[in-house]
């Protein structure tokens, strides 16, 4: 038998159910939606091993020991990958795409998302974007989707004989574009070249600044070394200058597992506001 390409015959897949506290049942949209949102409001989305430069990298392994045994978090290419795997897994019928956060003209193909089709019917899986999707979304046109509050819509454009999806996310001032999807086919090895650009390249902005973000009870916090971010459903957007000394307690608040000496490396790269 050839091995599945993309190795989900080594997921722990019970492991990872006890981690988002989600029991195994039949595939299908109710499945589906039940484990996004419980992936996305338990893993949060991070850059710190990058910022300590000890990633682990993308096998599969090395990304269930993290999340799973580690409850760790990470940006898009681990928790897609890790999706992927759990839904595959479960019998959903799954496909990986790339896509450019913002406009297609201008961006590279360094977000990783998860197509389920269920019944003929496709549907966008986005778990490791900071401002993520709580739910899968319909890939159709002008597709809308209200996560307990929060609204995302989907565009389909062609450009250049090709197939791209637009998710926007409204905020106060309307309809903001987060990322183009495309339907180009993708391999391990694109998502890991991916990986290597984003976690590696000079400019790129994961190596430069820390993000940390998660989905919490009503609202969403996203954490840089600079600035606190606090997001609630019909209510205006609190953001605000990062306190002296906040920051490990946000690390605290948001559920992140670092042992101490690297909290204390994190502190340093980034001191405390004055």
């Amino acid at each position: 038998m050839t091995e599945h390409p993309w190795h989900i015959d080594r997921l722990d897949l019970q492991g990872y159910l006890d981690a988002v506290g989600v029991t195994r049942r039949a595939p299908g949209l109710e499945t589906l939606s039940e484990l996004h949102e419980a992936h996305v409001r338990t893993f949060p989305f991070e850059n710190l091993d990058v910022l300590l430069g000890n990633h682990p990298g993308l096998s599969l392994e090395a990304v269930q020991e993290k999340f799973v045994g580690r409850h760790r978090g990470g940006y898009c290419f681990e928790h897609a990958t890790l999706f992927a795997a759990v839904v595959e897994r479960l019998g959903h019928d799954v496909r990986r795409c790339l896509g450019r956060v913002g406009d297609v003209a201008v961006a590279g193909r360094t977000h990783f998302v998860v197509v389920v089709v269920i019944d003929g019917q496709r549907f966008l899986c986005d778990p490791g974007f900071g401002m993520s999707l709580l739910w899968p979304i319909p890939m159709e046109d002008g597709a809308e989707v209200d996560c307990r509050g929060w609204r995302y819509r989907l565009h389909r454009l062609k450009r250049d004989g090709a197939v791209f999806w637009e998710l926007h996310r409204l905020r106060e001032g309307g309809w903001e574009l987060m990322h183009t999807t495309d339907e180009l086919p993708v391999h391990p090895v694109d998502v890991h070249m991916g990986h290597h650009f984003t976690s590696t390249f000079p400019t790129s902005h994961f190596r430069s600044g820390l993000i940390l973000a998660r989905h919490l009870d009503g609202r969403h916090v996203t954490v840089t070394h600079e600035t606190v971010t606090i997001r609630r459903p019909d209510v205006p957007t609190e953001h605000r200058p990062l306190r002296p000394g906040e920051l490990r307690d946000l690390f605290d608040e948001l559920g992140v597992t670092l042992p101490p000496e690297a909290v204390g490396r994190l502190l340093t790269l980034f001191p405390p506001p004055t």
